[in-house]
């Protein structure tokens, strides 16, 4: 087991985003709850989180970006996301949760892939 110099924020849904994701068009499959969607949720490797409000303000600074690939998960008509993104809709939406300590339990090489980003209009 190794300790990796990286800590971990998970971006855990709150009922707002859930409510969303309901009036959208189309049906919605049953099996999407909140308790589903707070079992599998995005996580973020940060810089080492010394302090905690420091970790949760480098990763509130980039909300804007979070927020439109959390929605993009699910929506791509960007004309029916919530306008405007600000960091308090954000906060609203989603728990942001910093864990300090990362650590790797596999044998194998960690491999990284080039993050490609979404598409998103002049608006986004």
């Amino acid at each position: 087991m190794f300790e990796v110099n990286r800590s971990v924020a998970i971006i855990r849904p709150r009922p707002p985003f859930l409510e969303w994701l309901k009036q959208l068009p189309g049906e919605l499959n049953d099996n999407v709850t909140l308790e589903s969607l707070t079992r599998d949720c995005n996580a973020l490797l940060i810089p080492c989180a010394d302090d905690y409000d420091a970790a949760e303000e480098a990763v509130l600074d980039q909300y804007q970006q979070l927020f439109q690939a959390e929605l993009a998960d699910w929506c791509d008509d960007e004309t029916l996301w919530p306008a405007p993104l600000t960091l308090e809709l954000f906060q609203q939406w989603f728990q942001l949760e910093i864990h300090s300590v990362l650590s790797d339990i596999v044998d194998e090489p960690l491999e990284r892939a080039e993050f490609v980003p979404f598409e998103l209009g002049p608006d986004a």
